[in-house]
């Protein structure tokens, strides 16, 4: 079906407008970064990881990472439209897909971008949810690329929380945020759907181990 001239207008102004909001907004941000070692540790001489992080964070966690070369999963739906747009902003590579359109080419197309020196970014619990439960894309994207897993989020003590089924939030202008990077998870090549269901349960008990202290600096038990 093709694109009404007026949708396709929409879809360069309204991303190029919005990045551009983005980078003054949370150029005010003070921002803490916890567990660098971490990142570190994959990133240092060339390497490559897979950040995984929860929905409710997306915004800022591809804002924080705009100097990495990137390639991220994002959904196939037509609202995947504006954000693809978006993070190619701020030189994101995009590949579209999910858990229910797409995703097994959208992980091919990920692993042929990361032959090419980039890292990936892939939203632990999808495009709808559960929310801070883990999908198993990143356990097997982790396994077919041989780069580890990452686990990332951020807490901020003063933020917008949109009435959504994650409670996508955005840090406030001045606001404090505390950036943390996980233990990295290596997934060893060619496992079994029982080992993919061990390692998941890993990851996500990590990324939640992660949210409590983050979110504990704030005098909060959740977002």
């Amino acid at each position: 079906m093709k694109k009404s001239f007026g949708y396709r207008l929409s879809l360069y102004l309204v991303p190029t407008l919005l990045a551009f909001i983005v980078r003054i907004w949370f150029f005010t941000c003070r921002v803490n970064v916890h567990g660098l070692e971490n990142r570190n540790r994959v990133m240092d001489n060339g390497g490559s990881g897979i950040g995984s992080f929860w929905h409710y964070s997306f915004l800022y966690s591809f804002y924080h990472n705009r100097k990495e070369k990137v390639v991220a999963m994002v959904s196939a739906s037509k609202d995947g439209e504006y954000i693809s747009k978006l993070l190619e902003n701020f030189a994101v590579q995009t590949v579209r897909g999910s858990r229910n359109k797409g995703g097994i080419s959208a992980l091919k197309g990920m692993i042929r971008t990361m032959r090419n020196g980039y890292s990936a970014a892939i939203v632990a619990d999808g495009s709808q949810g559960p929310a801070r439960v883990l999908q198993a894309g990143c356990i097997v994207l982790s396994s077919r690329s041989g780069a580890p897993v990452v686990p990332m989020l951020w807490s901020c003590n003063r933020y917008i929380r949109i009435r959504s089924w994650d409670g996508t939030s955005i840090p406030y202008p001045f606001s404090r945020i505390e950036f943390f990077y996980g233990e990295p998870l290596q997934v060893p090549p060619k496992i079994t759907s029982d080992e993919i269901e061990d390692y998941r349960v890993i990851l996500e008990e990590r990324l939640n181990n992660l949210y409590k202290e983050a979110w504990a600096l704030q005098g909060k038990t959740e977002h």
